[in-house]
């Protein structure tokens, strides 16, 4: 039986792509905190939002596009949203 093709969105992607760059963006911003105390309460806090989008940007290379895709995504946007409204960075 053939292997099923995995549905591809151009725009999902590309949210994908922006993301992965704000996460770069937090995590330098964090790496450049000199106060080690600061820098670890900070990285604890979004290694949260980047084990969500790790979990998003997994799902898409290997299922690809479905619904589950669109929670995944809302979820990783709602914790990247707390995460700013709650540390000031």
């Amino acid at each position: 039986m053939a292997k099923k093709r995995r549905k591809l969105n151009k725009s999902f992607e590309r949210n994908i792509d922006s993301s992965k760059k704000n996460i770069e963006l937090i995590l330098a911003k964090i790496f450049d905190i000199n106060d080690e105390e600061i820098q670890k309460e900070y990285m604890s806090a979004f290694s949260f939002v980047v084990s969500l989008f790790d979990l998003l940007k997994n799902d898409y290379e290997l299922v690809g596009f479905t619904e589950e895709s669109e929670t995944l995504m809302k979820n990783y946007k709602e914790a990247f949203a707390r995460f700013e409204s709650e540390h000031e960075i």
